[in-house]
């Protein structure tokens, strides 16, 4: 007969009573931060092919959204815009009546009680498809940084509760915190994508954003997928300038480093579910390969418990339901 002092880790794990009560790692809705599109129009709700379950919608439409989102106890959404047109600084980005700018404020005036929070890019806005001002084929990053603090500013002046600036130029922490507090919003929290690779994993989100460049690549500003301790140094260096909370993307890909700079840092840490991680679970649970519910519950738990506290997901929707169901 056994031992009686053995392990006996089964004991625990028995019952769904037992094994709630000594659950180590727990993911409410309220964690989950939905990713919506938001272009020109009234009335329009176009799918994105390579990410189902996602759309691209009109201003009114993405109050619809926005109104879910509240009723499913969501901690809040991140805005992404397709303009009607672009040109080479990507000027949309910070217009008055921009895309996401009209988006804000439709969803603060018809959800008193959700979290928007905005992602700070030029890629969606500029015709070369690049995070910054382009010269002679090459991202200039301080010529973009001021570009950058322009759009952060008119989307807290539009009502956002937070902005996100996921360029990754040198410097553009400082330049934002710097810019929101000279205009009266020092209230406004940065969320940095402070680790953001450049992975193979972000192509279904061009496809919904437009985002794809014209030329070129982006690994002259994202970070080389071979390397951890560079990713440190950029918290590090957002943190110094002055961020919030810092994201890691993509976060399945980089659960390393999730961990690592949880880890190291007090601040919030996000993690984003990027398009391609979410896209190749549902191909594989249209295949019948994979049970969607379980594998994508198991990707995202494997996030929360690897120590984010936010987890962007374009699933957050089914999350939530399920969470509500038991």
């Amino acid at each position: 007969m056994p031992d009686p002092t053995f392990f006996r880790g089964r004991r625990l794990r028995r019952t769904s009573g037992l094994r709630s009560l000594v659950r180590e790692t727990r993911l409410d809705p309220g964690r989950l931060i939905l990713p919506l599109f938001v272009e020109e129009g009234e009335g329009l709700r176009r799918p994105v092919p390579s990410l189902p379950g996602v759309d691209r919608t009109s201003p009114d439409e993405l109050v619809r959204d926005g109104e879910e989102a509240v009723e499913l106890g969501l901690g809040g959404v991140i805005l992404f815009g397709i303009p009607g047109s672009k040109d080479e600084v990507g000027s949309g980005a910070w217009a008055d009546d921009g895309i996401v700018q009209k988006g804000i404020r439709a969803l603060r005036a018809a959800c008193p009680n959700l979290t928007v929070i905005t992602d700070v890019c030029l890629c969606e806005y500029t015709d070369h498809g690049h995070c910054g001002v382009l010269e002679e084929g090459e991202v200039q990053n301080d010529p973009t940084l001021e570009l950058l603090a322009r759009t952060a500013v008119s989307h807290a002046r539009a009502g956002a509760h937070m902005v996100a600036p996921s360029d990754m130029m040198d410097g553009r922490i400082a330049s934002i915190r710097e810019a929101l507090d000279t205009e009266g919003f020092g209230h406004t929290p940065v969320m940095s994508y402070a680790a953001k690779y450049a992975s193979a994993f972000y192509g279904p989100f061009r496809d919904a954003a437009d985002s794809t460049p014209a030329q070129g690549d982006r690994r002259g500003y994202q970070m080389d997928p071979t390397n951890s301790r560079e990713a440190l140094r950029e918290v590090q260096a957002d943190v110094d300038q002055g961020a919030d909370a810092v994201m890691v993307k993509p976060a399945l890909a980089y659960l390393d480093i999730i961990h690592q700079v949880r880890a190291r840092f007090d601040l919030p840490v996000a993690a984003y579910h990027v398009s391609g991680e979410y896209a190749a679970i549902m191909a594989g649970a249209q295949k019948g390969w994979l049970d969607e519910a379980a594998a994508m519950t198991e990707a995202l738990l494997s996030i929360r418990r690897a120590g984010a506290d936010m987890i962007l997901t374009y699933w957050a929707r089914q999350y939530a339901r399920l969470h509500r169901e038991g």
